[in-house]
């Protein structure tokens, strides 16, 4: 595979890089000839020169702050962003377990914050930078039994949104892909039944494929992309 020029010599951060869609950035970018570093709560699963692995739970703000300790030993900067670490519990609000909700909201919403927010902070130095967060259709369709979760995903494009104001100046973009529904564990907690039946409603009915997230991602991660910032793309014609 050619090395693209925009990745080769780019540090890239990758949360939730173990598994699912995280894995699957953290390897594209891998592959493209990027510094991966992956942050995770559990052990590395992937095996590369170029990658750097943290045990790290961004749901734990001081825990974020220490990985980022941790990274400044690694490298100086830090170039883009990927914000994919969630959790999902898929409950009806009157039986929702409060731990589960508060759970939801540190990792799927504060640990973004304080990623992007330590990060920005390393790509203020060099003045370039692309945080990107990964979404999902729920925020838009708003499917019963996923409240806090679509609370919260719906919550991340607003602070890219905000963030994108913020750090404009600095030339660092800020922009969020809301993917439909990909083949992983997550997705393997909830009704397939009920997930077909939200596909089969959508413009383009299929699962997203891993070329479609990361045709996203590159265009979000691009040099040619300085003017784009502060927009969420749904896949498969969610709106």
């Amino acid at each position: 595979m050619s090395v693209p020029s925009e990745y080769a010599g780019k540090v890239v951060l990758v949360t939730g890089s173990r598994r699912g869609v995280g894995k699957l950035i953290a390897e594209h970018f891998l592959a493209a000839g990027a510094t991966v570093l992956g942050f995770a709560r559990g052990a590395a699963a992937i095996e590369h020169p170029s990658y750097h692995h943290f045990e790290v739970d961004v749901g734990d703000t001081d825990a974020v702050v220490r990985a980022f300790g941790e990274v400044k030993k690694v490298t100086d900067s830090i170039q883009i962003v990927i914000n994919n670490a969630a959790v999902l519990t898929s409950q009806y609000a009157m039986i929702m377990p409060p731990a589960a909700a508060q759970a939801m909201v540190n990792v799927n919403l504060l640990g973004p914050f304080m990623v992007s927010r330590e990060a920005a902070k390393m790509m203020r130095k060099r003045k370039w930078g692309r945080i990107i967060n990964i979404g999902s259709m729920a925020a838009s369709l708003e499917p019963m039994g996923d409240s806090m979760y679509a609370a919260c995903k719906a919550g991340l494009s607003t602070l890219a949104n905000v963030m994108a104001k913020e750090f404009a100046a600095m030339n660092v973009t800020c922009n969020t892909l809301a993917i439909n529904a990909i083949d992983s564990d997550m997705l393997s907690q909830l009704p397939r039944d009920k997930i077909d039946a939200i596909i089969a409603g959508l413009p383009v009915p299929r699962f997203s494929q891993p070329d479609d997230i990361l045709n996203v991602i590159d265009f979000f991660a691009a040099e040619r992309s300085s003017i784009i910032t502060a927009q969420t793309v749904f896949l498969g014609g969610v709106n």
